[in-house]
């Protein structure tokens, strides 16, 4: 891999991801904390909001959405950079394989950023209650599976990261953006929530098919992961494949567009 070519900044090149590693090979499990405290937090906050009034968080809710917007497309054209580099350089297998995502100095902030980025995403729902909006299951049990599925893959540095997380980029760079322009009041075709949507069930198949091609390499050639990760990732990545779907047909096909406005990803 020339790095030259890739273009780093100074402060990615200067990122310690050894320590990075490190931290998260220790602290990893607080993932569980930071989940337990946020279902707590969804059912308590739905029942403390139930006999109260809706609180009016439009401007909050455009500066929360923007701020991670931008932190998204940012994400995705960095990582993506990288993910093109391997591709056209060294094919899907290496790009598949590749761990040299966790430590390239063009990449290896944004992984680390991607893993963090996971729990501070849990106040989107704190938007949603509070504002006693419909608060479907898709949405927290995403959070929650996200946030632990990232902390448990990059502790290990599995193959496929590099796949996974510039999917989740891209496909957060158009979500974010759509919220952040809706909560500030801008009227957004149809099509646009479910061209995401349809993005987004894209994504889950993507990441099943790197998941079993993991598999089917993982003694064949050098893909380091391991058996743990691929099955709890494959469970998750089609659970999120059935309940996107779901999602659609109700929201686009069966004609119920309400449910649309209490979509995450």
């Amino acid at each position: 891999m020339n790095e030259t070519e890739l273009n780093a900044y100074d402060f990615e090149r200067r990122f310690d991801e050894r320590r990075a590693f490190e931290w998260m090979q220790e602290n990893w499990t607080s993932s569980f904390m930071f989940c337990g405290l946020y279902a707590a937090f969804v059912f308590a906050g739905q029942h403390f909001m139930r006999e109260r009034p809706k609180l009016n968080l439009r401007r909050p809710l455009v500066l929360w959405s923007l701020s991670l917007s931008i932190f998204s497309i940012v994400g995705a054209v960095r990582t993506g950079l990288y993910m093109m580099h391997v591709l056209t350089t060294s094919g899907f297998r290496q790009s598949v394989c590749d761990t040299s995502f966790y430590h390239a100095p063009l990449t290896k902030f944004w992984a680390y950023a991607f893993v963090l980025s996971k729990a501070p995403e849990l106040g989107d729902t704190v938007f949603i209650v509070l504002r006693k909006q419909r608060l479907i299951f898709l949405h927290w049990y995403h959070h929650i599976t996200v946030l632990l599925y990232s902390w448990f893959s990059y502790k290990d540095q599995v193959a496929g990261g590099g796949w996974f997380m510039t999917m989740n980029y891209f496909v957060h760079s158009l979500m974010y953006t759509y919220y952040a322009a809706r909560a500030a009041g801008v009227r957004i075709p149809r099509l646009c929530a479910m061209f995401i949507t349809a993005v987004q069930i894209l994504q889950m198949v993507m990441g099943l098919t790197v998941l079993i091609s993991v598999y089917n390499w993982l003694n064949e050639v050098h893909c380091p992961s391991n058996m743990h990760n691929i099955t709890w990732g494959s469970l998750m990545y089609l659970s999120y494949l059935v309940l996107f779907a779901m999602f659609f047909y109700e929201s686009y096909l069966k004609g119920s567009p309400s449910s649309s406005k209490s979509k995450k990803e």
